[in-house]
């Protein structure tokens, strides 16, 4: 049994070495390359040296052994550059000039760059350059980054122009400030390294019924500021504690710190309406809540109610309509004019038109006549 288990480990860890080895060692004309071993693993990196009058045809003289082989393919020959990947850039007739690759030292190719790039002495047709070490300029296309958002700036006065890499101090009015803390903005590969305008501060707010708990100014976009309520006050939540976000326009989220008994409860419900505010758990002084009837029903009196010292001011009364029904229409021998529906609705002030049925006649001597809606009541004229 404890043979059987020695012979299983050991073709387990042969097979497992085995997994390990991925590269054969690199066959490399013209050169010698290190370490030599009789196989490579997954990982594993060689070093190798050209012999003279002979270069790398990729950047570098170092390959890594990959699943797939070594990468990239190690190998010397007397045209060092393979085909240049221009970021940002184009060659000239590149499908025209491909063939011509590896190249030579010395031999050198027109290229152009993206919108919003520009080559290195600021042409829009520049040329790449085959050399021992690889491609110059090693960046062709470097990004170009216009300040030109002068307001409220001091310095500098005019719109400047730079190129990848390079840096503008901008020096802000009094009051103003970059949206981060230096004053120095870089020309990057993707643009501006902060947005190059001045934004206005936020100076220390003056509070009511609050203090602050740090202090300090200025204060940029976006910074916060904690508050406390004074004691016997709190927020709309029952919280004594806040904080403020400084924005374009000045503070945000201001505090609302009130004496508990200064806030209301809920607002108070009318028959027949509605409240169409979010209902809240605690409502500060000043505090406006709206409401509506419902259909047919007719709004008397203001729309909002206002919290004030933990009261609301008086609510509004929904009117009631006056409902006709055929039944009542039959009752008393009549219908309204111009109309044919089965029950009717006024509201309160309505003018109703009344006519009776046909071989019907008035009690009165009129043959047609009128009635107003008064809060759900309505005097119905007779027909015989």
């Amino acid at each position: 049994m404890l043979l059987l288990v020695k012979v299983i480990l050991t073709l387990w860890v042969s097979w497992a070495r085995g997994q390990e080895i991925a590269c054969d060692p690199p066959i490399i004309a013209n050169s010698h390359y290190i370490p030599k071993r009789t196989n490579y693993g997954l990982g594993q990196e060689i070093t190798y040296y050209c012999t003279s009058g002979f270069f790398p045809s990729s950047w570098g003289n170092t390959a890594t052994c990959t699943d797939k082989g070594w990468d990239p393919p190690p190998r010397c020959s007397l045209n060092p550059c393979e085909f240049p990947e221009i970021k940002h850039g184009l060659l000239y007739s590149e499908e025209t000039y491909r063939s011509y690759f590896p190249a030579p030292i010395n031999q050198w190719f027109y290229y152009s760059c993206d919108e919003n790039y520009v080559t290195p002495p600021g042409y829009f047709w520049h040329y790449i350059t085959c050399t021992k070490n690889g491609w110059t300029p090693e960046v062709p296309c470097l990004r170009k980054c216009v300040f030109n958002d002068l307001e409220h700036v001091r310095n500098p006065p005019t719109q400047q122009r730079l190129l990848q890499g390079q840096s503008i101090k901008i020096d802000c009015h009094p009051g103003y400030s970059l949206l981060n803390p230096q004053s120095n903005v870089t020309c990057t590969e993707n643009g501006w390294s902060s947005p190059p305008s001045c934004i206005k501060l936020c100076d220390m707010p003056i509070f009511e019924n609050a203090t602050a708990i740090i202090t300090g100014k200025p204060f940029r976009l976006n910074d916060t500021l904690d508050y406390q309520c004074l004691d016997g006050y709190e927020n709309r939540d029952g919280s004594t504690i806040g904080s403020m976000v400084c924005g374009e326009g000045g503070w945000l989220h201001l505090p609302t710190c009130f004496k508990s008994a200064d806030k209301c409860g809920p607002p108070p419900a009318i028959n027949y309406g509605d409240i169409t505010s979010v209902p809240l758990e605690g409502y500060l002084p000043g505090s406006r809540v709206e409401y509506q009837c419902q259909d047919y029903y007719e709004l008397r009196g203001p729309q909002y109610v206002t919290c004030s010292y933990g009261k609301w001011s008086k609510p509004p009364r929904c009117i009631v309509p006056c409902v006709i029904s055929e039944i009542i229409m039959n009752e008393k021998n009549i219908r309204i004019k111009g109309k044919n529906d089965k029950i009717y609705y006024a509201k309160a002030g309505d003018i109703i038109n009344f006519m009776c049925k046909s071989g019907r006649k008035a009690a009165t001597s009129k043959e047609s006549f009128q009635a107003m809606c008064l809060e759900g009541a309505v005097e119905f004229p007779i027909c015989e």
